[in-house]
């Protein structure tokens, strides 16, 4: 065959006389010759192309997702879009004043201010409200009105649009005007909610008198009762004195003197007799934003049209709407900042997950094709000798390549789209692109190269014997200093800001890939040794599974680059995993101090002792240390006479029991004998000595405070004179609070206010009975409820997806990656178990041999694995912080401040057991499958096997 004829992969055109083709095509009598082949690459193709095409757009939908669901559940406060206009000027004419004021003109202001709203955000009618209301709160001195401190309420007054769509008539009737009402209108209807006529003791017919500029009183009658249909809204919860009222304390006044808060709703052809009261009015327009079609692209667009608004030409334009005073203001900013926070800190370590799976589904890929360019060796020497050219051969096998490959990676890419809606369709193309232009390039550029020059027939590469090129030395040398680099770079970075890239993603792959060209260049010599060891024994089957094991190509390291990149990122995921949930039982044992808490508001109120008592009878209660909590001790001055003004926390505590817990929960743990004071403890009642030095334990500020020499201390449980014993950084009574621990057996006026339980799971029934027969204003906290309060948001839960499916995935190319190993030398264990059955071979002593002959590369894969990946995370662990993946959606400040990996023994080791589980099953399954078959049809003469 001529160079020519073997290029020629077209066949030749018939005559005018329709003469028949002189050749069939080469692709086509190819697919017709192995089917099965090729509808196994182009099914492997296909998965991997759709797992490609996936990630992308998974990544985008969650994010997505959790975009818009940051803004739903965002606080109200935060969300709304508001703009504000002060009443119109005193210089205008009144009925000018009044008529921009009313329903009418507020409505229109609220069209055209809607329009020009942000399109990503562009909000519905149906949350948004407009009205006039009080700028700050009048005092009503109506004496029906109640006053726990003699003092009186103050109230604000406002009118809401659309107020029966809003809320449902609980009492009386809704408030109406009648006529038109006017700056002098004596008197105006009114409504409250149930909660605000519940507190105030509101009935419909109720009078308020009202202070108004010119001396006089304008009267709101109170006309009806109403409910919120939907208080949770932007309509009710922007400003939740609409529906709650509140009682809050006089500023600046010690001890403090409480009064009611509350608002009145007036009905919007009201709005004019509000520029009499001296309330400060005010017109606003409020818009609840629909997140509905925004996406991640379009928060960077959003963050500009939102400071456009707030201080440049977006304002102008509302000011010609609203007036030249008009201030629009929104805390959305900030809620987009906290979704780009978390954002940052889960993207690079899925990303980390999805390239580890990449790397595993290459070396799967590169099996594949390798196997099938290696059943194909004869096929592809023959047509060498002939006078077939590199090029020309390299041609054909591409071109019946790109016939299975491109259309499969085509249908797995379009397959994802009905699974993942609304993502773009243009980031997910690069992942089937590159698994085709893998595939296909792989499969003449891997086979090909063989046979440049020619071998001959039954030469082997044994492992064994086998010795590494300088070309592979480079190699692998390079291969090292990139994951060098690339762990480096991920200690000194870490993936939570905008440095990480591809190549610190990719630093765990780099670890396996190391570690596989570091096991295949050892793996000789055990295999040597244990050669030589079992010769010596009686037996042929052992010695026949290492010399086999030995006689196995040294071409093996993509099986075993496989497995480790499976097992390394296995290990890994699970980590994270670990890791989140770790961090989370952490913060809410911070955030409790045990496993339950049982106090009163502030740690102030006193717990009898028949509380304590029950609660160390409750079921599942272990121990109970009881506290004594004092806030706000003010600190000495230095010895210069300097005071900085800072408090701390004094508690009281029984050494022995509070030592206990905190060793059993780790926070702060202490030897108890530091306590102990050594000038006697005071009786009950009385003050200690005053020769008496206490040891204290103290946070690390406060011993920064007083220093080493004795101090005094003034505090409401006694006078004292401590002198730091130890420094402990965090404590279970205060998380979140300097502190002084101190034996409350040395305190004069010794008192419980805090009962912290330690126990495997405290009955909270029987903990909440008890603290509710003690009496009124007891809370009862549990680490359990708090643990379940870290709900998962949508981008979490799409992290967990991720992490979940890079773990199956990478478990099925795992094992994909032993069957394919086994399947490259499958005729040749087959022909040997023929040959050996003649000379006498028993099958179970078949089954022991292919067995024993596939653990010299199981077991190094499992071991290496398991090492593999507790390196990676030991070396990764400084560079990776969980914060943002696990505590996001916490419920309280007393969070860690980092999470860190810690290596997780089970995804360590089971996924390392189940390649071992998983080889010798194949193994007996193929012994089992070749002693079914006659030894007459696996040998024939002239078979090189």
């Amino acid at each position: 065959m001529t160079e020519r004829s073997v290029r020629s992969a077209r066949p030749a055109r018939s005559g005018r006389d329709g003469g028949a083709r002189a050749a069939a095509p080469w692709v086509r009598t190819r697919l017709r010759t192995a089917p099965g082949t090729a509808w196994a690459l182009g099914l492997l193709v296909l998965l991997t192309s759709f797992l490609a095409a996936a990630f992308p757009r998974a990544v985008e939908q969650h994010e997505n997702e959790g975009l818009r669901h940051d803004i739903t559940a965002a606080d109200p406060r935060h969300s709304v879009l508001e703009l504000s206009s002060p009443q119109p000027e005193l210089q205008f004419p009144q009925a000018h004043r009044e008529e921009a004021v009313r329903e009418a003109a507020l409505a229109s202001v609220h069209r055209q201010v809607r329009s020009a709203l942000p399109a990503e955000v562009r909000p519905g009618t149906a949350d948004s409200a407009y009205g006039f209301r009080t700028g700050k709160p009048i005092p009503a001195p109506d004496g029906w009105l109640p006053r726990p401190d003699h003092v009186d309420p103050q109230l604000s007054y406002s009118t809401l649009s659309a107020l029966p769509d809003h809320a449902t008539l609980r009492a009386g009737k809704w408030p109406a005007v009648h006529g038109e009402v006017s700056e002098n209108t004596p008197e105006v209807e009114g409504a409250v909610t149930e909660e605000t006529a519940k507190a105030l003791g509101a009935k419909p017919g109720a009078a308020i008198s009202v202070p108004t500029q010119n001396g006089k009183r304008l009267t709101v009658r109170i006309t009806g009762i109403v409910a919120p249909k939907h208080p949770r809204t932007v309509y009710w919860s922007t400003q939740p004195l609409l529906r709650t009222p509140a009682l809050v304390p006089e500023p600046n006044l010690i001890p403090p003197r409480h009064y009611w808060t509350a608002a009145v709703l007036l009905p919007p052809g009201a709005a004019p007799a509000l520029l009499a009261t001296t309330g400060e009015p005010e017109m606003f327009w409020r818009f609840a934003p629909d997140p509905s079609g925004l996406t991640t692209s379009d928060v960077a667009g959003l963050r500009s049209s939102i400071a456009s608004l707030e201080g440049g030409p977006g304002l102008v334009r509302m000011r010609a709407v609203a007036g030249p005073n008009a201030t629009f203001a929104t805390d959305l900013d900030t809620v987009l900042t906290e979704y780009d926070t978390v954002r940052t800190a889960i993207g690079p370590v899925v990303t980390v997950a999805a390239v580890g799976i990449g790397a595993v589904a290459a070396v799967v890929l590169l099996m594949t094709t390798g196997l099938i360019g290696g059943r194909r060796r004869a096929e592809l020497a023959l047509l060498r000798a002939r006078g077939g050219s590199m090029r020309g051969i390299c041609g054909r096998l591409f071109a019946e390549t790109v016939v299975i490959a491109v259309p499969a990676a085509a249908l797995g890419l379009l397959i994802t789209v009905p699974f993942f809606d609304g993502s773009r369709l243009w980031p997910s193309v690069v992942g089937p692109a590159a698994v085709a232009a893998l595939v296909c390039l792989a499969q003449p550029l891997g086979a090909v190269p063989a046979h440049r020059r020619p071998r001959p027939p039954g030469a082997r590469e044994d492992l064994m014997d086998a010795r590494p090129s300088r070309r592979r030395t480079v190699a692998e040398l390079t291969a090292l200093v990139l994951a060098v680099a690339a762990v480096v770079a991920l200690r000194r970075r870490g993936t939570g800001g905008d440095g990480g890239d591809l190549l610190v993603s990719a630093a765990p792959v780099l670890v396996g890939l190391i570690a596989a060209l570091v096991l295949v260049r050892l793996l000789p010599l055990p295999l040597r040794l244990a050669s030589r060891a079992v010769a010596r024994r009686r037996g042929a089957v052992g010695f026949l599974s290492l010399a086999r094991a030995g006689r196995t190509s040294a071409g093996g390291a993509l099986p075993l680059l496989a497995l480790l990149l499976a097992l390394t990122t296995a290990a890994f995921g699970g980590s994270v995993l670990t890791g989140v949930a770790d961090a989370r039982d952490r913060a809410a044992l911070h955030t409790v101090g045990a496993d339950a808490r049982i106090s009163g508001l502030l740690d102030a109120v006193p717990l009898p002792d028949r509380l304590i008592r029950e609660v160390r009878a409750a079921k599942g209660v272990r121990e109970v240390a009881a506290v004594q909590v004092v806030y706000g001790v003010p600190l000495p001055a230095d010895p210069a006479g300097n005071s900085r003004m800072k408090s701390a926390a004094v508690l009281g505590v029984e050494p022995a029991a509070y030592a206990r817990l905190a060793r059993s929960t780790g926070l702060g743990p202490f030897p108890a004998d530091r306590l102990r004071a050594t000038g006697g403890a005071a009786a009950k009642g009385s003050a200690p000595s005053k020769d008496a030095v206490l040891p204290v334990i103290a946070s690390p500020s406060v011993a920064a405070e007083l220093g080493d020499g004795p101090r005094e201390l003034s505090t409401p449980a006694g006078d004292l004179r401590v002198r730091v014993a130890g420094v402990v950084a965090r404590t279970a009574a205060v998380p979140d609070s300097d502190f002084l621990i101190v034996d409350s057996a040395s305190l004069a006026r010794r008192q419980t206010t805090a009962l912290l339980v330690t126990g495997a799971s405290p009955d909270a029934k029987a903990l909440r009975a008890a603290a509710h027969r003690a009496g009124e204003g007891l809370s009862v906290r549990l680490r359990s409820e708090e643990r379940e309060a870290f709900v998962d948001t949508p981008l979490q839960r799409g992290a967990w997806g991720i992490y979940a499916a890079a773990i199956v995935a990478g478990a099925g190319y795992a094992l994909l990656a032993v069957l394919l190993s086994l399947l490259r030398t499958a005729p040749e264990r087959t022909a040997l178990l023929a040959r050996l059955r003649t000379m006498g071979l028993t099958s179970r002593q078949g089954r022991r041999l292919l067995g024993l002959e596939s653990l010299p590369q199981a077991l190094p894969a499992a071991f290496g694995g398991v090492l593999v990946g507790w390196a990676t995370i030991v070396l990764l662990a400084p560079g990776v912080d969980l914060v943002g993946l696990a505590l996001s959606a916490g419920p309280g400040p007393t969070a860690p401040e980092t999470v860190a990996l810690r290596a997780d023994p089970w995804s360590l080791t089971l996924p390392a057991l189940g390649v071992v589980v998983l080889t010798g099953a194949v193994a007996a399954v193929q012994a089992w499958w070749a002693g079914r078959r006659r030894p007459i049809t696996e040998l024939r003469s002239g078979d090189p096997r």
